[in-house]
């Protein structure tokens, strides 16, 4: 069993280098996560841009090993960071993750499988939902009646009257089968629970073993804690809970159920647990969902090492770019431009033959603005702009389905970007 784990590993290693040379190589299209999930058809540039599907940008990018560090990432190129000082504190933490090979490595190859796990928002309904055994005669009762049944047994060895061990565990089956569906709930949803925790648990362990120093990461890797005691650690203690709850299944624990309010005592446990770390997962899960989306862009940045971060600045609207390029285009196919949109010039318009590269070239501005406002490095020679939200309306097509012409889809793509032109940052469109 230990060899067939360690073979495993292994094996998703490769697999991950494997990707990693793909992507490298500009083969890598139809071989990662298209996180189509995410795509929103309403969006004001996802679909413009090639945000999600096959051969798009998303799986270029990704490769969280959670929901959660997919949905981060997937928001992250969805709309600007919020402020430039956000796209800095990424920029760094990407820089001080991106050479960490052995780092990624070792993410890639946790869990049992190789494929994305913890589905946060069943975690966080699990972890934040009341506790069940709230009556105060619980824990007494727990307490007390084993401690009888004790006594009871030896009264019965030394007196050989039965009668008071038959009349405490009567009482303890009572108490057992008052209780009985709300300890079959909390003992089956813990056990559910822990299944989507396992991966989670590896995960912690192992962010919290690294050393971070940029203000962005270890602010993240402060949050994985619950009460002073870190993530794993709680993580730990649940995994302790489960395997007791797993115990009730054993021959010899059933035999000593009812005495000692096996499967109550577990259920306490449990909710003990739920109260003490309960508010605390969601946390959990945020900081993670953004150290993945940090780790995934870090390791775009390590396989193209000729794209730099961009250059952010302050004042008005701009957008100066030297040589930039496509990122989804294989480099010997990729054709780079010059673009500036700054100073007296706010408006380009670009004009050519068929099939010459106009939208190519739109497309190319508006998905290098994608990765700078995310904090990641773009597909350019240099890169200098100001904090901008991007719109799009180029890829705008009648929607049988939602009984939309194509006016109507321009006009409501429209009246959205009208609507961001109002607001700052200022609009690229």
């Amino acid at each position: 069993s230990r060899v067939r784990r360690a073979r495993a590993r292994t094996e998703r290693a490769a697999a991950h280098y494997r990707l990693g040379l793909a992507r490298i190589e500009d083969r890598w299209s139809g071989l990662g996560n298209p996180g189509t999930d995410y795509d929103d058809p309403d969006h004001v540039y996802a679909a413009d841009l090639d945000l999600f599907g096959h051969g798009n940008l998303f799986e270029l990018l990704s490769i969280a090993r959670t929901r959660m560090g997919e949905r981060t990432l997937a928001s992250w190129l969805l709309s600007a960071a919020p402020t430039t000082a956000t796209i800095v504190q990424r920029q760094q933490s990407i820089a001080e993750l991106r050479d960490r090979l052995d780092f990624r490595e070792d993410l890639a190859v946790l869990g049992e499988t190789a494929e994305v796990g913890v589905r946060p928002a069943e975690l966080v309904r699990w972890a934040e939902s009341a506790n069940q055994l709230t009556q105060r005669w619980i824990v007494p009762a727990a307490v007390l009646l084993p401690l009888l049944v004790i006594a009871a047994a030896i009264f019965w060895n030394l007196t050989a009257m039965a009668s008071p061990l038959v009349a405490v565990l009567l009482l303890e089956l009572g108490v057992v089968r008052s209780l009985g569906k709300r300890l079959a709930g909390v003992l089956g949803s813990t056990e559910q629970a822990f299944d989507k925790l396992r991966l989670l648990a590896d995960l912690t362990t192992r962010l919290e073993q690294e050393p971070l120093d940029a203000p962005l990461s270890k602010q993240l890797l402060q949050r994985l804690s619950s009460a002073g005691v870190p993530a794993s650690r709680a993580i730990a203690r649940l995994a302790t809970t489960v395997q007791f709850i797993e115990s009730r299944r054993n021959p010899i624990i059933q035999l000593l159920e009812l005495p000692l309010l096996y499967s109550v005592h577990a259920a306490l446990a449990a909710e003990r647990w739920r109260r003490d770390h309960g508010r605390a997962v969601a946390a959990w899960l945020e900081a993670i969902g953004h150290l993945e989306a940090l780790i995934s862009l870090s390791a775009y940045s390590h396989e193209h090492p000729a794209d730099p971060f961009p250059e952010l600045i302050d004042g008005d609207a701009s957008f100066v770019g030297v040589a930039l390029g496509h990122p989804l285009l294989p480099q010997a196919t990729c054709i780079r431009n010059g673009v500036t949109i700054d100073g007296p010039t706010r408006v380009l318009l670009i004009s050519g033959s068929n099939m010459s590269g106009k939208s190519t070239l739109l497309r190319t501005v508006g998905i290098n603005t994608v990765l700078a406002m995310a904090g990641a490095p773009v597909r350019a020679r240099q890169l200098r702009l100001s904090r901008l939200q991007i719109g799009a309306n180029i890829r705008i097509n009648d929607s049988l389905h939602k009984g939309s012409s194509r006016f109507y889809a321009e006009i409501t793509r429209l009246r959205q970007l009208h609507e961001l032109a109002l607001h700052e940052p200022a609009l690229l469109f």
